[in-house]
């Protein structure tokens, strides 16, 4: 045979072998191994249909109702279909009439990810609560304060409604409930609980829609959700994470069962040796056979890179190859964009989501230059343009921003559900998708919020007391903007020579109110602080005194030339009275002090029309301006100081003040900005530049400045035939919903115009009302005088009169006529003239022009439809008035309210700013605009010729987004190379813009690729991805494998059962490494493992057989919030709060944190009451004011429902009680309880407030992750348990814990006597998160200390779980710790050979410990008490959150931190002997060690587990006692005799005595058994006991026994008892003066004291 032949059956043997290794089975059966994971909620699967209501509720009130309406019409209800899939395609079917295509698409993701699933769980347990599990029937009626099942009972009940008070029958409602569109509130309440698509359901539903259209009953729906059977409901929308682990110290539990090592194991461990390890794939030495068969390299070397690319293991790469494979990986994706369709993303999730597999074959990827060069262009680009570095993320979607290293999936498809919408309706309007695209990216909505408009204070109302600019007293003040920059103490305002600082009082001047904010303005002068104040006089109750007031003030300020002067007369006259209030006579008398004149001159310049008497109407006009008619007013810089709490921010000076300052700090800020950027120069009037910011309007109005989205209608409704406005047919107007009917009535709608020609119009206003009130009159005359001064402004009246009246509606009705039968212009001037003439329809003399006479009586059929539309799409009950400007529902307004032309001029403004200028700029731009990037595909922006209605259309779905802050693309981007372009899969519809720069080979691409690709399928949207790799890398970029858990639509087994859930599923996975999951959940979600048999922190697919899976479960769903001080405007830090049910009030408790005033909660889906915890919170503060909660008008209870998998967070105003105003929160017990002893005494029987149990319970906290850690940990409590002799109660975190050591706790707590809590506490989402696991236990160790514990917690001792303890705790709880909230031992020094390991002596922590001890972290005691008492831990976190930003930084958090801040929270140094440690301390300081910690030792790397086995003798018995209880618990072995047992050898263990006392039990109970107990022995030990308590009981028995021996003998005689017969006369006297009333209290003053000393 030829060399060549035997080289061709070499290569073929080498592939049969490589053959038989595919087909050998052991082999098959390791790559059978894989990791699977998944999380359900705690509740059974509730019922699609539910699911499916609840989420067209979310999209409108209509939809829902239709779609109960359209289930309820099914041939077969859904009770009587057989399978999940039938059920689900019925929904879906009626769904489908409902909804556009792309929100069908929205709805069954929306059911795949089960996202109102929350809220179903919400209304049953509201139905439990209420008692609906306990009816007999599960569909009935609550009404009447009764359950009504049988319909015939509930007709009955409905026939005779007006026989309920339906306050007396009134039933809790809640913001959330489903209310039928045509019911009123106000009257009898019906509850209808059940489950939807149920016979019962539907026939009780149709009894109460007949009611409650006719306006008698409020018909509710709830649902009561029957009991199945069914699994947890399984959760999607979150990852599931494998970390690469590092193995340089071994953490990995030998306990854990492990596989027989295969042959293959073995010939791999035989090949170990070779030199080049990337030549030995699968038992071939590729470098061998290149060798012996040089002419066949590159087959061999294309074999040899297959075989590496398909293998399980990890390639070990060199530096070198490191360096590209972020551009490697990156120009593979740009290369499969080649192969069409979606597969770049597919692509791109295959590479992040394996990186560390993907890596051997992306070290082959050529990178192109023009790539390259392209890729590092756009990255100057991004950096220049929105700040963005190499390799970091951006998701933009519609131009929102959202965090792609984290997104928000909940957050991001409510988002996008609410673009979907505005997007169908632009998109029926003809308009172009480009158009859409910038439409929808266009930034709309309000920047402000109520309480930060201001008015313009360039008002001649405004008398100023001082001018920082061209006053004497300030002339040495620099006057250039940039002091602003220069640092200064916190709070300390800059002494600048500008008026930039502007208080303005409006003071009532004959109210002592007055004087808080009079008293501060004079102080403010007096110390030349630099703050221009100004007075408003405002018109007072007494009309005459007022001008008496302000006359004497005026005359004072023209005669001394000084407005300051005349505001000292104003300020010392208020002060003149003690609580008086004022009349004329004081101010005579105190205005003589500065008048020479006689006392008719007095009167003369005091009178009410005097010549000094001015300024009263400018100051009426200015007043009318803020919008209340409350004083004192405080306006910081025009903006008003509001306050709804019970005490005024002017009721005291010192409110007041701190009231000031914190306003002042928030303005220094927003200069400090606009001179930082510019926007602000030397040559601005700072006045000028405050008043031209956006937030400055001409008049405030609080209905118009806060803006809400749900105050918009929507038009976007499916029109009806115009038929039903006929007289025959108006009847079928209850049949349409609200959206309906008002997209039906919008063509038919008829206007006020003016004459001229046609005006493009820009403002739609739509006046409803009963013209038969004044008001509604006035109003319509307003908005029509609006209408003629205005450009592009038409206006609709919509009658809103009672049908049920007998009024006469006649100048409705010729209103009405005159839109209809006049042209719109004359119709203007006609009606303008009838409401000119007011009261002529109360003579019945008003002009009606002929024409209209006649049809006069056919418009009653018109109110009748107009009061269907006001109630159905506007939910205003009848005779209500509102304004609709633009859909936007400005109303009811209140009976006596006025909405003037002022008003519809601040609208106008308003709703130019938000939205309307900007459109108009979109819509009148003519010309082209070019983008480099897109270039080619540019056309002209559509200037369509929109209707004035479908302007109005445009308009209304545009500004009812949610503001939120959009960005657009940088100019100037190249495209040719590195830009990722996927169209939009749905031509015929809308498409929804998403942008993306990501780096392949980063953890957000992991994140949002697999995210991308379910939002191809679900959105129609066109995807633009930006490749921004990092040019160099210095290691391996990314080190974790990555599973999103999405799928776009619900699956179904071929039964028609509902599949089991999604599920995160890792395969071919390296075998040999060690692998930590961790989850990736919403930050809201507590989650917990529940069910895994191996240890997820440690896991080798090597180690195990097949599946390594786990289960987890949401337990919690985290209500967070922020609390401020009204009043301070800071958080009220200390504040404890409780959130509870109506079963019990206390179910969680929290503290409000300084940082941000924030707190979390931990609750279900539920109806939840939050209250201030009843103790010392709840008596010094008050909540006055809360957002986002849902509580209903009038509650005293806040309530807050959870509903929802999104996060919800609350905010709460407080403010202290008036008589509180002085107390500390979080004052120190003994100054709560100081007041002497008599309080003492009290506090003793009355308990006091917060009474804390002063038990010996030692508290120990500690943290463990792993199986190693968690043996550690129990071997660390018996440790403790062992030593110590007080009771101990350990607190463990129970974020991290395994399902075994949950299980084991409750038996080792049974054994060995001892309490354990599991706490838990979420990563606040505004502090900087830690991505390794191994750090985000070192933060929890010391970031959360004052909330993660309950209050009542005291001290705490954190003990590392790998330490052993051999000392009692007791030593260290009683360890004074010398004013320092907290005490850590210092680490040794006395093993030489670590001294080049102990960094803390060079460099950094040297120069910044200066002398002070470096401390470990392993041991430590916390005084909890004290620690919230200085804020330690909100100091603690703000500098973890200046730290954390660079990652280099906190390399050991734990210790670090607080080492870092030891000069500003002080350290205690415990004794060295608390804590030996090998690696640092020598061998002669062991024997006096009382606890010894396993610090891991740089030098030697040895593993934890054969440390401890050789450092700590004691340490195997621990672990075998601990086993042998493990051992028997998995038996069944464990008994309650062994609980017994454990508790007597606790016993003997913690008390001393109990030995002894036991041992004499026992004789008693001997003696008694063996007969030998006598009653003498009885009196013989009450003796022994008596001498052995008492010790002066002997004393007292030898004197009562001397007595009776003179007693006996004769000796006693009567003056023995002289000295009695003293005391006795003494009391005696002290009867008699108190029966004569002489007993003064002086005289028992001496007494107590000296009988208490």
């Amino acid at each position: 045979m030829t060399a060549s032949g035997f080289r061709v059956w070499v290569v073929i043997l080498a592939l049969v072998i490589v053959t038989s290794a595919h087909l050998n089975p052991k082999r098959d059966e390791k790559k059978a191994k894989s990791v699977t994971s998944f999380v359900s909620a705690k509740w059974e699967a509730t019922p699609i249909v539910l699911e499916l209501a609840e989420y067209l509720a979310t999209e409108s009130s209509d939809l829902f109702w239709s779609f109960v309406d359209g289930i309820n019409s099914l041939k077969s209800s859904l009770e009587d279909l057989e399978t999940d899939k039938e059920i689900y395609n019925a929904c879906i079917g009626v769904a489908s009439s409902l909804l556009a295509p792309a929100q069908l698409r929205m709805a069954k993701l929306a059911l795949s990810m089960h996202t109102t699933s929350p809220t179903v769980r919400m209304f049953d347990e509201i139905a439990a609560q209420n008692g609906a599990k306990s009816v007999a029937c599960p569909t009935f009626v609550s009404i009447a304060s009764r359950q009504v099942c049988d319909n015939d009972v509930l007709r009955d009940i409905l026939k005779s409604y007006n026989k309920y008070d339906p306050e007396e029958h009134r039933l809790e409602t809640y913001l959330l409930d489903h209310s039928y569109p045509s019911s009123d509130n106000k009257t009898l309440t019906a509850i209808l609980y059940g489950e939807l698509g149920s016979k019962d359901f539907t026939s009780k539903h149709n009894i109460l829609t007949g009611y409650a259209d006719r306006g008698v009953i409020n018909y509710v729906v709830r649902w009561n959700v029957k009991t199945s059977g069914k699994p947890k409901l399984r959760l999607s929308g979150y990852g599931v994470e494998l970390q690469l682990k590092s193995t340089e110290y071994k953490s990995q539990d030998d306990s854990t069962p492990k596989e027989s090592e295969s042959n293959e194991a073995s010939q791999a461990n035989e090949e170990e040796d070779e030199n080049d390890p990337q030549n030995q794939i699968d038992g071939f030495n590729f470098g061998r056979l290149k060798n012996l068969f040089p002419a066949l390299r590159t087959p061999l070397e294309r074999f040899r890179r297959h075989l590496s690319e398909s293998s399980e293991e990890l390639a070990p790469l060199k530096v070198w190859q490191m360096q590209a494979l972020s551009m490697q990986a990156a120009a593979a994706v740009a290369d499969a964009a080649d192969a069409g369709g979606d597969e770049p993303l597919r692509v791109l999730a295959s590479i992040a989501q394996n990186f560390p597999m993907q890596t051997k074959s992306l070290i082959h990827v050529n990178v192109p230059r023009s790539f390259r060069d392209e890729v590092l262009f756009n990255q100057d680009v991004w950096a220049s343009s929105l700040g963005l570095r190499a390799a970091e993320p951006l998701l933009l979607v519609s131009g929102a921003q959202y965090d792609a290293e984290d997104v928000d999936v909940l957050a991001l498809l409510a988002a996008l559900r609410e673009d979907i919408g505005p997007m169908n309706t632009l998109h029926a309007l003809g308009l172009s998708k480009k158009l859409i695209n910038t439409l929808m990216s266009m930034e709309v909505g309000e920047s402000y919020t109520w309480e930060e408009y201001g008015l313009d204070i360039r008002d001649t109302a405004v008398t100023w007391l001082n001018d920082l600019e061209s006053d004497e007293r300030y002339r040495r003040w620099p006057s250039s903007y940039m002091e602003l920059l220069r640092p200064t103490y916190p709070g300390m305002l800059r002494n600048l020579r500008r008026n930039i600082y502007n208080y303005v009082i409006v003071v009532d001047p004959t109210s002592l109110a007055s004087r808080p904010p009079l008293k501060l303005s004079e102080t403010l002068l007096k110390h030349a602080t630099p703050v221009r104040v100004g007075l408003v006089l405002a018109p007072g109750a007494d009309v005459a005194l007022t001008a008496a007031v302000r006359s004497a003030f005026n005359y004072v300020a023209q005669e001394k030339n000084s407005n300051k002067e005349a505001f000292y007369f104003l300020t010392q006259l208020l002060h003149s009275t003690q609580n008086e209030p004022i009349n004329i006579e004081h101010v005579k008398t105190y205005f003589k002090k500065y008048v020479s004149w006689s006392e008719s001159n007095i009167d003369a310049i005091i009178s009410e029309d005097s010549e000094y008497n001015f300024g009263s109407q400018l100051a009426e006009e200015f007043v009318s301006k803020i919008g209340t008619n409350k004083y004192p007013q405080v306006l910081i810089n025009g903006v008003p100081l509001w306050d709804d709490g019970p005490t005024p921010v002017t009721a005291s000076v010192e409110l007041l003040e701190e009231a000031l300052v914190s306003a002042l700090s928030r303005h220094t800020g927003r200069f400090q900005r606009a001179v930082f950027r510019g926007e602000l120069s030397d040559m601005d009037d700072a006045v000028d530049f405050l008043m031209k910011q956006s937030h400055i309007m001409p008049r405030l109005n609080k209905r118009i400045l806060s803006s809400e989205p749900t105050q918009y209608l929507d038009l976007s409704g499916v029109p009806a035939s115009t038929e039903f406005f006929t007289e025959e047919k108006v009847h079928r107007m209850l049949q349409l919903t609200g959206r309906d009917a008002i997209a039906t009535a919008l063509p038919l709608l008829r206007y006020f115009a003016k004459p001229g020609k046609p005006e493009k119009i820009t403002q739609t206003i739509w006046i409803t009302g009963d013209l038969n009130q004044k008001l509604s009159r006035e109003l319509l005359k307003n908005a029509i005088t609006f209408m003629r001064d205005s450009r592009g402004v038409r206006v609709a009246f919509i009658p809103n009169v009672d049908g049920l009246s007998k009024a006469d509606q006649s100048l409705n009705k010729v209103v009405l006529a005159a839109l209809t039968a006049l042209d719109p212009a004359e119709a203007t001037k006609y009606v303008a003239q009838l409401l000119e003439d007011e009261g002529c329809h109360e003579r019945q003399d008003c002009n009606i022009l002929p024409e209209l006479v006649p049809a006069l009586n056919r418009y009653e059929w018109v109110l009748k439809a107009a009061r269907v539309l006001c109630a159905r799409s506007m939910k205003l009950r009848a005779g209500a008035r509102a304004v609709l400007h633009n859909a936007r529902l400005i109303g009811p307004l209140d009976g006596d309210e006025r909405f003037t032309l002022d008003d519809f001029l601040l609208l106008e403004r308003f709703s130019s700013n938000m939205y309307a200028d900007k459109l108009s700029e979109i819509f009148d731009k003519k010309k082209t605009v070019t983008n480099e990037v897109t270039d080619d595909e540019e056309e002209e922006l559509d200037v369509s010729v929109l209707s004035a209605d479908e302007m109005l259309k445009a308009m209304a779905v545009l500004a009812a987004r949610s503001p939120r802050a959009r960005t657009p693309l940088p100019a100037g981007l190249r495209a040719d190379h590195s830009l990722v372009d996927l169209p939009p899969l749905h031509k015929d519809e809308a498409a929804i813009e998403i942008v993306a720069v990501l780096d392949p080979a980063s953890t957000a691409a992991q994140r949002v690729a697999p995210l991308l690709l379910v939002l191809r399928r679900v959105v129609n949207c066109r995807v633009k991805l930006y490749l921004n790799p990092q040019d160099k890398n210095s290691d391996m970029p990314l080190k974790s494998f990555y599973r999103y858990v999405l799928e776009p639509e619900l699956q179904f087994t071929s039964s028609g059962a509902a599949a089991g859930g999604a599920m995160a599923r890792f395969a071919r996975l390296p075998h040999a490494p060690l692998l930590s999951l961790e989850l990736r959940t919403p930050a809201n979600w507590l989650v917990e493992c529940v069910k895994s048999v191996y240890d997820l922190d440690n896991i080798r697919l090597a180690d195990v057989d097949t599946v390594v899976h786990s289960e987890f479960e949401l337990e919690y769903l985290l209500l967070e919030g922020h609390a401020w001080d009204a009043t301070l405007g800071t958080p009220p830090r200390g504040l404890q709060l409780v959130l509870g049910s109506r079963a019990r009030t206390d179910t969680v408790d929290t503290i409000v944190m300084a940082n941000l005033g924030y707190f979390q909660l931990k609750a279900n889906p539920g109806a939840w009451t939050l209250r201030l915890r009843p103790g010392r919170s709840d008596d010094i503060y008050q909540i006055i004011g809360h957002e986002n909660t849902d509580t209903p008008a009038g509650s005293e209870e806040i309530q807050v429902l959870m509903s929802s998998f999104r996060s919800h967070v609350i905010k709460l105003r407080v403010s202290k009680k008036p008589d509180k105003q002085n107390h500390d929160l979080l004052v120190d017990n003994e100054d709560v309880n100081s007041g002497g002893i008599w309080n003492s005494i009290a506090s003793s029987f009355g308990g006091g407030e917060e009474q804390e149990s002063q038990d010996e319970t030692i508290n120990v906290f500690s943290v463990a992750s792993g199986h190693l850690y968690e043996r550690f940990l129990r071997i660390m409590m018996l440790s403790v348990l062992k030593h110590t002799r007080s009771p101990v109660k350990f607190w463990f975190l129970k974020n991290y814990l395994s399902p075994s050591l949950k299980d084991i706790l409750p038996y080792m707590a049974q054994e060995y006597g001892f309490q354990y809590e599991l706490v838990q506490y979420q990563w606040p989402r505004w502090l900087q998160r830690q991505r390794d696991r191994q750090r985000t236990i070192w933060g929890y160790k010391i970031l959360f200390l004052d909330v993660l514990f309950p209050l009542h917690v005291k001290k705490i001792i954190f003990v590392d779980a790998d330490q052993i303890v051999r000392a009692d705790l007791k030593e260290l709880v009683d360890l004074d710790l010398g004013g320092a909230p907290y005490g850590y031992t210092p680490f040794c020094d006395s093993r030489k050979e670590m001294e080049g390991f102990r960094f803390w002596k060079q460099g950094y922590w040297r120069n910044h410990l200066q002398g002070r001890s470096y401390h470990i972290s392993a041991l430590y005691v916390v005084d909890l008490k004290r620690f919230r008492r200085i804020a330690a831990g909100d100091r603690l976190r703000g500098q973890y959150q200046a730290l954390s930003q660079d990652p280099n930084s906190l390399s050991n958090l734990d210790q670090d931190l607080p080492n870092n801040m030891i000069h500003q929270v002080a350290i205690k140094s415990l004794p060295q002997e608390w804590l030996w440690c090998e690696t640092w301390c020598d061998e002669n300081s062991k024997p006096q060690a009382k606890t010894i910690d396993l610090c891991n030792n740089p030098m030697t790397k040895e593993a934890k587990l054969s440390a401890a086995m050789r450092i700590v003798p004691e340490w195997s018995e621990y672990d075998a006692e601990v086993k042998a209880l493990q051992a028997r618990v998995r038996r069944g072995l464990y008994q309650a005799a062994d609980h017994e047992q454990a508790k007597l050898s606790a016993a003997m263990r913690i008390v001393p005595e109990w030995s002894d006392y036991d041992a004499e039990v026992k004789a008693l109970q001997a003696r008694v058994r063996r007969g030998l107990y006598q009653a003498a022995d009885h009196e013989q030990a009450k003796l022994s006991a008596a001498m052995r308590i008492v010790p002066e009981w002997s004393e007292y028995d030898a004197e009562v026994k001397a007595l009776q021996a003179r007693v006996r003998r004769g000796l006693y005689q009567a003056a023995d008892h002289e000295q009695w017969s003293e005391y006795d006369a003494e009391v005696k006297a002290l009867q008699a003066r108190v029966c004569r009333g002489l007993y003064q209290a002086a005289d028992h003053e001496q007494v107590p004291t000296l009988h208490i000393v």
